[in-house]
């Protein structure tokens, strides 16, 4: 087979793949965008002068800052702190949207049955694989050029913003690449993100060591490549070739393996399961935790990990903030005149939460998820209920977001006592994370009520936690109206350990949620399935 003919029918098909998912494209380009030029604004105004500059450099020569955030690297100029603040986070997103859209491009198109359809047209074999790469490809080009832009927009220097964009592009490549050969490897959508989240765990985590270190086990991560490149710090452009040879590399494998397995199938296929279920998975609840399990371990082990980071850190927050105006203020917005340790904490504990939320709608979508894969038509065949069977996944949601909230809790409690050795610092940490238990019910309920009347509109349960997310980091900095910031529920929770808890916002947002979930019970009750 020419190559010509194996790739018969890409453009057509990259053409189709952009009209289908045209929102998700837009949504994930635009949302990279807007945080790093929001970072940006916001970081400008934390250090309005040069001796704030030179007091944050000099407080963030700490291993568990540089493990977080990656080199410290021209920490006294406004271009190092923007890459230092928004670097390795942003990488790790913009990884993430490559893995999920390359497999849904790619493996849960086949896996779905459409790849096959498709098939049946004068399409070559490539041709499915190389339209989601040149999609994802173009996507984080786009990326690139739109970080470039509000970096220049900013009034940071031009070698800089260009080296730091096209970070967030050759991250993107090198991940879309990684997902592409994952998803010859696993027979599913789910096993093919979790296989390329795993690499991107791995590549944070050496990343991690290595800036703790001597920096040796920095450059096997791909984060760490991009970092490299030293924007606004003495840009190294050569450091650029090898995420390209390392996305050319991967692509060619994956090319490789696609010949080499049956369509529907993978190289790594799954593992067989008994021929009769357990008893213990005869309920609709007990199936849903079987479902939902890896996904909870998943997002608490993060969580965890970003728990820990916070809180192994706080005993440099004093000299980090106290001669910066700008950062005392941010650091205490809301605080209620506590100590800057506590509203460190507070904020932490909220920014945690807040990340729980993107595990609460994924959670409380898998519902929908299963219904639009064909999977709950035969099991609500059975004598089992929608409600239950939308409940069930609904339970998992909200007990699950308990669990990796106190995940994170638990381990900010250790990192702070390793830091401090003062258990009083972690006394409050735990009651102030289960203070978010009402507004996550929110997002719960939420989710609920538009999969149960519209259940086509679902996916703007995220629009809720996406803006949440601004809200709540961004929100201080760019004075959003309060009408703005009344919008997120998770704005009217008290920022404990700093604030005294209200308990009356716990009861209106606990109010709130069961009147959405009330809702959704109705409407599942009251439409076809799938729908």
């Amino acid at each position: 087979m020419t190559a010509t003919i194996a790739l018969a029918g890409t453009v057509p098909l990259a053409r189709i793949r952009v009209r289908i998912d045209r929102v998700r494209l837009a949504l994930w380009t635009a949302g990279l965008v807007v945080m790093v030029g929001a970072s940006a604004a916001s970081i400008d105004r934390l250090f309005p002068t040069q001796a704030d500059l030179d007091q944050a450099a000099a407080g963030s020569d700490n291993p568990a800052i540089r493990a977080f955030n990656g080199p410290a690297q021209a920490l006294d100029t406004l271009g190092g702190q923007v890459a230092f603040q928004i670097g390795a986070p942003g990488f790790v997103i913009a990884a993430l949207a490559s893995i999920l859209l390359t497999t849904r491009l790619t493996r849960r198109e086949e896996e779905s049955g459409r790849l096959e359809l498709v098939r049946a047209l004068p399409v070559g074999r490539g041709s499915s694989m190389a339209a989601a790469a040149g999609v994802l490809g173009l996507m984080n080009v786009v990326v690139g050029l739109g970080v470039a832009l509000v970096c220049l927009a900013s009034g940071l220097p031009a070698a800089g913003c260009w080296a730091f964009g096209l970070e967030f592009t050759t991250v993107g490549w090198v991940f879309t690449a990684v997902a592409l050969v994952a998803a010859q490897l696993a027979s599913t959508s789910r096993a093919a993100s979790g296989l390329a989240g795993a690499v991107l765990a791995l590549s944070f985590v050496l990343r991690a060591i290595g800036d703790m270190t001597n920096g040796v086990l920095s450059w096997l991560s791909p984060i760490g490549w991009a970092q490299a490149a030293r924007p606004w710090a003495g840009e190294r452009w050569w450091v650029f070739i090898l995420p390209i040879a390392a996305t050319i590399a991967l692509g060619a494998l994956a090319r490789a393996l696609l010949v080499r397995r049956d369509l529907g199938g993978g190289l790594l296929p799954a593992r067989r399961g008994p021929a009769v279920a357990a008893p213990r998975l005869a309920t609709p609840l007990a199936l849903a935790i079987r479902q939902q399990r890896a996904v909870v371990i998943g997002w608490g082990a993060a969580l965890a990990l970003f728990g820990f980071v916070y809180g192994v850190v706080v005993d440099s927050i004093e000299d980090f903030v106290s001669d910066n105006e700008s950062m005392t203020d941010f650091m205490a917005a809301g605080g209620g005149g506590a100590s800057l340790t506590d509203s460190y904490l507070a904020q932490s504990i909220r920014v945690l939460a807040l990340i729980a939320s993107g595990f609460t709608a994924q959670a409380v979508l898998r519902a929908r998820g299963e219904e639009t894969s064909g999977r709950a038509e035969p099991l609500l065949a059975l004598p089992v209920t929608r409600r239950s069977w939308l409940g069930s996944h609904a339970g998992i949601a909200a007990v699950g977001s308990i669990v990796v909230t106190l995940a994170a809790a638990v381990a900010m409690a250790v990192g702070v006592l390793i830091a401090t050795g003062d258990p009083d610092q972690v006394a409050g940490l735990f009651g102030a994370a289960l203070g978010y238990t009402p507004a996550l019910m929110v997002v719960v309920g939420a989710g609920l009520a538009l999969s149960g009347w519209l259940p086509r509109a679902a996916v703007a349960t995220w629009a809720l936690v996406a803006a949440g997310m601004v809200i709540g980091v961004f929100g201080p900095v760019l004075d959003l109206p309060d009408w703005v910031s009344n919008l997120s529920p998770f704005e009217h929770i008290a920022l404990a350990p700093a604030e005294a808890t209200s308990f009356v916002p716990l009861v209106v947002l606990s109010v709130v949620a069961a009147v959405l979930a009330v809702v959704g019970f109705a409407g599942i009750d009251r439409r076809d399935v799938p729908s």
